[in-house]
C-alpha cells in the first residue's frame, strides 16, 4: 500500500509558529496593542487619555512587531536547525536590533526637543528592556505550547496503537472461521480463500502508522468480500456506488472492511435466502460520506448481545481522533434494513494526519 505520510520536516517541529500566517499575525498585533495600552495607561495623566500618545506609541510598537515577525518568519527554516537556546538568543538579538533601529528613527522624526545624552540613553535602555522582556515571555509561551502539542500527538498515537492491537486478532480469527467452514464442503475454495486471506492480512499490516487511500481501502474491502463469497455463494450480493470518490482520498485504514463484516455476520449469514449489501460513498465540499446497509431479520437487532460493537466503537474513536469532533458514525434502522453511516471532513490529497488503525467485529 502507498505510504501517505510525508517525511518529517525540521521546521514543522520548531516551537516558534509560522508568524506569517494570518491567525498568528493577528494575535501578535492584538498582543502589541494591549502592551501599548498598558504603557500609555502606566504614564502619569493630567486629564483623560492622551490619544495622540496612544496612536504614536501604537505605530512605533506595531512597526517593531511586524518587522520582527517578518524577520523571524524569513529565518524560521534556518532557526529550526539550531538548538532551542541558540534560536532564542538569535530571535531576541533580532528583536533588540529592530527595537533600537525603530527607536533611532522615531527619535529623529518625532522627538522635536533635543534630548540630553543621559535621557537618550535611558530611552534606548527602556525600549530595549521592554522588548527583551516581552520577547522572552512570548518565546516561553511558544515553547510550552510546542511541548503541549508534542505531548498530545504522542498520546494520540499511543491511543491509536492500542486500538490497533485490539483489532488484529479479531480480524484474523473471524476470517479463519469463515475459511474453516469451507474446508469440509469445498477444499479447493478453502485453499483459494487462504491465499486471499494471506493477501488481505498482509495488507492490513502494511501501514500501521499512516492513513490509507480510498483506492487501497476499497481494494481491501473487495478482497474480504471475495473470501465471504467463497463461503456464502449466491446468498451474498453486493451493490457498489463508489465511483465518484477520488482515489487519493484519505481514509483511516480498515474502515470499510469491518462495516462489511458486520453486514455479513448480522445481515446475510442468519438468512437462508441471503441478501444484498449496499455500499454508497460520496465526497462533496470537503466532506466524505460512507453508508453501508444490509438486510435484517425481525428480532435480530443491531444491538444483539452477540455483538460487542467493537468495530463500530473503534472506527468512531479513530475518526474523532484523526479528523476532530465533527466526524460522525451513526446507525439507523429503516424498514427492513440497517444502515451504518459515517462522515468526516478531509482534503485532497491525503493530508499529514496522525496514525490510523484497524477494527473488526462488533
Amino acid at each position: 500500500m502507498t505510504n501517505l505520510k510525508p517525511p518529517a520536516s525540521t521546521a514543522d517541529d520548531f516551537f516558534v509558529p509560522e508568524l506569517c500566517q494570518a491567525e498568528a499575525l493577528l494575535g501578535l498585533i492584538l498582543l502589541a496593542e494591549l502592551l501599548v495600552l498598558v504603557l500609555v495607561l502606566a504614564e502619569p495623566m493630567v486629564i483623560g487619555l492622551d490619544w495622540m500618545r496612544l496612536a504614536l506609541t501604537s505605530l512605533f510598537v506595531q512597526w517593531i512587531v511586524l518587522l520582527s515577525a517578518a524577520g523571524i518568519c524569513r529565518a524560521r527554516p534556518y532557526l529550526a536547525r539550531l538548538s532551542a537556546s541558540s534560536a532564542v538568543l538569535i530571535i531576541c538579538a533580532l528583536v533588540l536590533f529592530l527595537t533600537l533601529l525603530c527607536t533611532a528613527i522615531a527619535e529623529h522624526f518625532y522627538l522635536t526637543e533635543e534630548l540630553s545624552g543621559e535621557a537618550r540613553g535611558h530611552l534606548y535602555i527602556r525600549h530595549a528592556l521592554i522588548s527583551l522582556i516581552m520577547c522572552a515571555l512570548l518565546l516561553r509561551y511558544f515553547y510550552l505550547q510546542g511541548q503541549w502539542r508534542r505531548q498530545q500527538q504522542a498520546e494520540l498515537q499511543a491511543r491509536l496503537q492500542a486500538l490497533q492491537a485490539r483489532i488484529h486478532p479479531h480480524f484474523l480469527f473471524n476470517s479463519l472461521n469463515s475459511i474453516a467452514s469451507l474446508i469440509a464442503s469445498n477444499p479447493e475454495k478453502a485453499e483459494h480463500a487462504v491465499l486471499d486471506l494471506s493477501d488481505l492480512f498482509r495488507a492490513s499490516l502494511a501501514q500501521p502508522n499512516t492513513l490509507s487511500t480510498w483506492r487501497n481501502e476499497l481494494t481491501l474491502a473487495k478482497q474480504y468480500i471475495s473470501i465471504e463469497q467463497y463461503r456464502l455463494g449466491k446468498r451474498l450480493h453486493m451493490l457498489w456506488d463508489v465511483d465518484t470518490v477520488p482515489a487519493d482520498l484519505p481514509i483511516p485504514h480498515l474502515t470499510v472492511q469491518p462495516l462489511l463484516e458486520n453486514s455479513v455476520i448480522y445481515g446475510i449469514q442468519p438468512s437462508i435466502q441471503g441478501g444484498t449489501i449496499e455500499v454508497s460513498a460520496h465526497y462533496s465540499q470537503g466532506v466524505f460520506k460512507l453508508q453501508v446497509s444490509n438486510p435484517f431479520m425481525p428480532g435480530d437487532s443491531i444491538s444483539n448481545p452477540r455483538g460487542t460493537r467493537l468495530a463500530l466503537n473503534n472506527i468512531e474513536a479513530r475518526l474523532k481522533a484523526l479528523f476532530g469532533p465533527t466526524a460522525r458514525l451513526s446507525i439507523q434502522q429503516q424498514l427492513d434494513r440497517y444502515t451504518t453511516s459515517l462522515s468526516y471532513p478531509c482534503s485532497r490529497p491525503a493530508a499529514q494526519v496522525p496514525k490510523p488503525d484497524e477494527s473488526i467485529n462488533r
